[in-house]
């Protein structure tokens, strides 16, 4: 089994700056994606962003582009989310997700192709 635990998140102001970070644990585990999801009280979970195992490649949803970066410390088994320049629609749920097999670049921003998840971090954006 595999392990995803998050963590990093907090209470930033407005235009702050947050680095979130998703350990990995349990069984030798090579996902073909590592993404980032978000959910806000009272909306469907949203693509932030993944990062393809074997190329490295990142993909960004639109609300965050520019301003959001994926990478990764393969030594650690880490993943982590940098956001800056956050906003108070930044704020919600944070949920580490691995993707054990090929997705296309659609397939990767939707939340059904991830089948190991991690619990959350709360992120807050004050204005």
């Amino acid at each position: 089994q595999v392990q995803l635990v998050e963590s990093g998140g907090g209470l930033v102001q407005a235009g702050g700056s947050l680095r979130l970070s998703c350990a990995a644990s349990g069984r030798t585990y090579s996902p073909y994606a590592m993404g980032w999801f978000r959910q806000a009280p009272g909306k469907e979970r949203e693509f932030v962003g993944t990062m393809l195992r074997s190329s490295g490649n990142t993909y960004y949803g639109d609300s965050v582009k520019g301003r959001f970066t994926v990478s990764r410390d393969n030594a650690k088994n880490t993943v982590y989310l940098q956001m800056n320049s956050l906003k108070p629609e930044d704020t919600a749920v944070y949920y580490c997700a691995a993707v054990p097999r090929y997705c296309s670049l659609l397939g990767c921003r939707g939340p059904s192709a991830y089948d190991y998840w991690g619990l959350g971090t709360q992120v807050t954006v004050s204005s």
